[in-house]
């Protein structure tokens, strides 16, 4: 709604999932040794699987905007961005993994410049 690619009120936008287009994958997903790790998202009996320490899951909102999609205003059109963080179940709740990662404009523009100051990796 901010960024004018959608108009409404959110409750009502989200309600009619007027987002699909833009949004068309999950949230998270189990992260192992091999990324996109396996794993039961239910048990058995098809009940929602509980959390346990050493789990490690991501949190992954993402929007993609097609360069064709005229609803979409034209400085955005061909625009993905996906801003991932990483969380640790403990025994005491949880830790972000990625905390220190860049997540606001500023500091993700800084990350990307070819600044003197960063050290190149």
């Amino acid at each position: 709604v901010a960024l004018g690619v959608l108009r409404g009120r959110t409750a009502r936008l989200f309600a009619k999932a007027k987002y699909k287009p833009f949004y068309m994958h999950g949230t998270s997903h189990w992260l192992g040794r091999d990324v996109h790790d396996v794993g039961r998202y239910q048990d058995l009996n098809g009940k929602a699987r509980a959390f346990e320490p050493g789990m490690v899951t991501t949190v992954e909102p993402g929007l993609y905007f097609d360069v064709r999609d005229r609803r979409v205003p034209a400085p955005l059109r061909g625009i993905g961005i996906r801003i991932e963080d990483d969380v640790l179940v403990t025994k005491d709740g949880t830790r972000v993994l990625s905390a220190a990662c860049p997540k606001s404009v500023r500091m993700l523009r800084d990350a990307c410049a070819d600044h003197p100051s960063r050290p190149t990796p």
